[in-house]
């Protein structure tokens, strides 16, 4: 618990984020996951641990990311498609 709280407090980069996102289209699940923990408060980062838990399937843990992240779970019906559409603004 510790570890995770302190894990709130790592700001994370825009790079980073995307190599979470890059991590997840190649199916590196874990490995994304790994990263967007490093960051809860940012928005990006809680949009990109939503899409995770969607693919996962965790709906109910999706949910709750997409609040934080303020972003719609039903927006983005494919999830793959989602990702690359993160990547595409945090990349601009």
């Amino acid at each position: 618990m510790a570890e995770r709280q302190a894990r709130r407090g790592m700001s994370i980069s825009r790079a980073e984020l995307v190599q979470a996102i890059d991590h997840a289209l190649a199916g590196e699940w874990e490995a994304a996951h790994g990263i967007v923990q490093r960051d809860e408060g940012n928005p990006t980062s809680c949009w990109i641990h939503a899409v995770l838990h969607k693919i996962e399937p965790d709906e109910s843990n999706s949910r709750y990311w997409y609040r934080r992240a303020g972003q719609a779970y039903e927006a983005y019906p494919d999830a793959r498609q989602e990702l690359i559409s993160i990547k595409a603004a945090l990349t601009y």
